[in-house]
């Protein structure tokens, strides 16, 4: 082309080059987009990537706005996803394109995106055509959309940095409410229809702002707001924080009203202990332990923490088994607040609540994870007898899965280039199912000492704070770490080979 540019003058020599230049610059793609013409290499590359965005593009430059954004988000996703790009303009291309029945004339634009999954057709690509859409798209294909990818949340303020964050606080003269949030918060979700209301209906008098914090980069954000749980909603007025809002079953009109005249949470009304109640239960202490089961020969005890939610459950159970039971049973039942009376707790080695134990003529005789409810309970008391022996436990197997726990949760995972973690509950149905394979799945980097996988009993000791601090809320919950950092959360399948494919591509 450039033996052209000789005869030419300065000026048509100028255009020339211009036009050569651009021509250049459309052509140049990514290494990491994978052009592909043949359907056999097509055929390859679903067989043997299992997460793959394609663009199809009627000529050459007619994606070239795509390609130039697909660039940026290939380097993003690289070893999560991959980004192919068929020119059905060319010979070749042509031919795979009418194999598989793709027309990007027909489409707006002239390109057209399809997603295909583990080898086959998923969907098309209908979200917006920006980096942190598509991000998000290939690092969760089957996941929810962005928030601010709703139409009906454009009257929230939708932030990504902390620098657009305090720039917001500095200029803003309205007040502002900012909803701290994570994107698999359910909490969250619940909310946001209602926020972006509340939003559409203050236009112009509030601001009110939503951002994902959940990333370890937001970390020092979160300590100075006090954003312990999701969501959190700060109160600012001209750039200084005020309160935080706190009715989580707040209703749009709800947010609206307090907007007009801002308060700070009402102190919470502590929880009455169990203990102090109008219970049939007898409730002991460390002090009283022994006396109470000298006299009373048969006697179920149940060990509780207060915030244990399966505690909580099973409470109206077991006062209603003991109300029962007083009227004539040969035994009764008694409860220990084990977060209280520490020395009693330790003696009989407690770890999980609720744990209940059985004692005859003051012997500790069987341990009973079975009992969680009245009818259960009654019939055990009147006729007492061994459970059936207990399952080994995962972290009692032997396996190359590292058991850990809040004590050296941290430090473990410090030393680790790659930890994929399993928070689980051991009476959690789809925990127990992904437990095998997860288990093959470190077998085979047992030899690899920069990777992990880890695995934290939730229900166990102190393991709940944890749990709650890792965003841990339903089981099980898969998350990835470089270095003790939380990098992102497993969603993928949970069979050896999607654990093992994970692994390889970090």
């Amino acid at each position: 082309a450039l033996c052209h540019l000789l005869p030419m003058g300065p000026k048509q020599m100028l255009t020339q080059l211009v036009w050569l230049l651009s021509v250049l610059e459309a052509v140049k793609v990514s290494p990491l987009i994978e052009k592909v013409s043949d359907h056999k290499d097509f055929k390859k590359l679903l067989r043997t990537r299992t997460n793959v965005l394609v663009l199809y593009t009627e000529t050459a430059t007619s994606g070239d706005s795509h390609l130039k954004l697909l660039s940026d988000v290939a380097q993003t996703v690289k070893g999560q996803g991959t980004i192919a790009w068929v020119n059905c303009g060319d010979s070749e291309g042509r031919k795979l394109c009418k194999k598989v029945k793709v027309d990007p004339s027909s489409k707006r634009g002239r390109a057209e995106l399809l997603h295909y999954k583990d080898g086959t057709f998923h969907t098309e690509y209908s979200r917006p055509a920006t980096f942190k859409s598509m991000v998000a798209f290939l690092k969760d294909p089957s996941g929810p959309p962005l928030w601010e990818e709703n139409p009906e949340a454009k009257d929230v303020v939708h932030i990504e940095t902390e620098k657009d964050f305090r720039k917001l606080l500095k200029k803003e003269e309205r007040p502002v409410l900012m909803m701290f949030y994570a994107p698999w918060c359910g909490v969250c979700k619940r909310m946001q229809p209602i926020f972006q209301q509340a939003a559409t209906e203050t236009k112009g008098k509030y601001v009110l702002a939503g951002m994902n914090v959940h990333p370890a980069e937001f970390d020092g954000l979160k300590q100075e707001y006090g954003v312990k749980g999701y969501p959190t909603f700060c109160y600012f007025e001209k750039g200084k924080f005020l309160h935080h809002y706190e009715n989580y079953g707040a209703t749009a009109k709800d947010i609206a009203d307090w907007l007009k005249n801002p308060q700070p949470p009402q102190p919470k009304t502590p929880e009455v202990p169990w203990s102090e109640t109008d219970s049939a239960v007898f409730h002991l202490s460390d002090e009283s332990f022994d006396s109470f089961l000298e006299e009373h020969p048969a006697a179920l005890v149940m060990f509780y923490a207060p915030w244990c939610g399966h505690c909580k459950k099973m409470k109206p159970e077991y006062d209603e088994a003991a109300e029962i039971l007083n009227k004539g049973s040969p035994g009764v039942l008694a409860a220990v607040d084990a977060t209280v009376h520490k020395a009693v707790s330790d003696r009989f080695k407690i770890s999980g609540f609720p744990t209940v134990k059985y004692f005859e003529k003051g012997e500790e005789k069987y341990t009973l994870p079975q009992l969680r409810n009245k009818d259960k309970i009654i019939e055990f008391m009147h006729n007492p007898q061994a459970p059936p022996p207990p399952e080994q436990s995962w972290e009692e197997k032997p396996s190359s899965v590292s058991h850990l726990g809040s004590e050296d949760f941290r430090e473990a995972l410090k030393k680790k280039k790659h930890a994929l973690v399993m928070f689980y509950a051991p009476w959690c149905p789809h925990c127990k199912n992904a437990v095998p394979h997860f288990t093959t799945a470190a077998e085979l980097f047992k030899e690899d000492r920069k990777i992990v996988y880890a695995a934290v009993d939730c229900t166990k000791g102190q393991n709940h704070e944890l749990c709650k601090q890792e965003g841990v809320e339903g089981y099980p919950t898969f998350n990835y770490y470089n270095y003790g950092k939380f990098v992102e959360k497993y969603n993928g399948d949970r069979g050896v080979s999607d654990w093992r494919r994970f692994m390889m591509l970090q």
